[in-house]
């Protein structure tokens, strides 16, 4: 059975709290959805919302018809006589998903109409859209409420609509209210009830439930789901497009699903970046520590014969699994890194270095693999990292109403370079100033992919800061830096990372 995968990233997405996609953005994001994700359709907006929002939907309709893939691009729309259809067929688009009422009591409080003369309204809009060749969806907003509230409305709307041309009806939990055994119940009776219409359902996560009440859907027999990506969308948001083909894929194998898995990171990605909302740590196939093991004797198994994972592969999402360094680490974890960094120790050394690392832990503090070589010289005195780059000093200046501004000297292998730079920032600043020397030097910078600064809860403002960036050469890796300054935790993390290429660990 083909389920069709409705991403609304879009629209239902942008909804979020403080989330508002540039015309660039979303056209990327739409891009990458259909040609890469390869999802079945998108969402991508919301009729007479802005004049903004009219020059993206015509970007991604233009590229769309281009492409081909304009009957996948859809656009909300309401009741509300020719408005809407004129809207879109401005934007250039071909599919309008219809906002319906769904239950009787969102049609008497706030549209104050009778049945009929709703009925009486969607026509007149359905009749102005065929006419401009646009094809409709219908969203019964509200039905999880309407189908127990008010089933007889629910079913009468369905009875007169369905003898229109419409292409699917779309079953929003708008409140996110339902149970998985509801969800199952409630989408089966329609199923049954109407075996010849094609059914969607849209789930919202307010009891954190979109995913499990998505799958139930699908188990009831709906031909397509919504999503979006990181699970965006108001209040707890939508049912995230990661976990829903996590789930769909290995829980229901009867299931048929053209979406791209390998892809999925890279969207969630790139949709942290342009939504500013950042991912949760642990949120399932996406999150930052749901392919990190912990515990030693998770390491310790999973070397022994996989024995702690399951079939949520790292690979199939384009990623790999990891072994976090802490206070539950033992003698296998520590391997695992050190195997990761081309670091070979005997045991009794492999022991020690694990006890400094347990003792780092109990102090609280977050230990990367890119740290291990300094600890292994720290407690070895060995030469597996030496300091072959020094900060000798550095003058950064900020100003109000002039650029940021920096000066500095450094010492790579025992000669010393001076630059200065200016740029946004002051660790921008920095950082010109240190792409200056390496260009000279012909040395090669890593992209700087992520940068996290964290100060402890309750912190005062002589606070320690702690900033990990993420990097890019070859392979991604992190360095961490700890000072009272943001932009000197910065920097101790950058010299850090130097130092790592240097010594060739990277």
């Amino acid at each position: 059975m083909k389920i069709e995968i409705m991403d609304t990233t879009l629209r239902d997405g942008e909804q979020t709290p403080g989330v508002a996609f540039s015309e660039d953005e979303k056209l990327n994001i739409a891009r990458i959805l259909l040609e890469e994700v390869k999802v079945d359709r998108i969402e991508i907006a919301s009729a007479r919302i802005s004049r903004g929002e009219m020059d993206s939907v015509k970007r991604i309709t233009a590229w769309g018809r281009e492409k081909g893939y304009l009957d996948r691009i859809e656009v909300l729309g309401f009741v509300d006589g020719e408005k809407s259809i004129n809207w879109i067929v401005e934007s250039g688009a071909k599919v309008l998903n219809l906002l319906c009422k769904g239950s009787l009591r969102h049609l008497k409080n706030q549209l104050r109409k009778t049945p009929e003369e709703h009925i009486a309204d969607i026509r007149q809009v359905l009749a102005r859209a065929y006419h401009h060749g646009i094809s409709v969806n219908v969203y019964l907003e509200d039905w999880s409420n309407g189908i127990k509230d008010s089933p007889e409305y629910v079913f009468m709307l369905i009875d007169e609509l369905m003898k229109e041309k419409i292409n699917r009806f779309m079953l929003p939990d708008t409140l996110g209210v339902l149970s998985p055994d509801e969800t199952y119940k409630l989408c089966r009776e329609m199923i049954q009830r109407y075996p010849a219409l094609k059914f969607d359902f849209h789930g919202h996560n307010d009891y954190d439930l979109a995913v499990a009440n998505t799958y139930m859907a699908v188990k009831a027999g709906v031909s397509g789901v919504h999503t979006t990506v990181n699970g965006l969308g108001e209040r707890a948001g939508n049912a995230a497009l990661a976990s829903v083909i996590g789930t769909l894929r290995d829980m229901c194998e009867q299931v048929e699903i053209s979406v791209d898995e390998s892809r999925l990171t890279k969207i969630s990605k790139l949709v942290e970046s342009f939504s500013g909302i950042r991912i949760p740590a642990n949120k399932p196939i996406v999150g930052e520590n749901v392919f990190t093991q912990t515990c030693g004797v998770h390491a310790d198994g999973d070397k022994k014969g996989n024995l702690y994972c399951n079939k949520l592969a790292p690979e199939r999402f384009g990623r790999l699994r990891k072994y976090a360094l802490g206070k539950t680490s033992g003698k296998a974890s520590i391997l695992k890194n050190l195997e990761e960094l081309g670091i070979e120790l005997d045991q009794e050394s492999i022991a020690k270095v694990a006890e400094r690392v347990v003792e780092l832990g109990d102090k609280k503090e977050s230990i990367t693999t890119e740290d291990l070589p300094y600890i292994v010289a720290d407690v070895l005195g060995s030469r597996f990292i030496s300091d072959k780059i020094k900060v000798l000093n550095y003058y950064i200046c900020h100003a109000q109403g002039l650029r940021p501004a920096a000066a500095l000297s450094i010492e790579i292998n025992g000669q010393v370079y001076e630059e200065s730079a200016t740029g946004d920032g002051q660790y921008d600043a920095f950082m010109k100033a240190l792409s200056k020397i390496y260009d000279k030097i012909n040395k090669p910078l890593p992209v700087l992919v992520d940068y996290i600064v964290t100060i402890p809860p309750g912190g005062k403002t002589n606070a320690l800061v702690e900033t990990v960036i993420t990097w890019k050469l070859d392979k991604e890796f992190k360095t961490r830096g700890l000072d009272s300054d943001q932009t000197g935790s910065a920097i101790k993390a950058t010299v850090k990372m130097l130092n790592l290429i240097e010594n060739g660990h990277m």
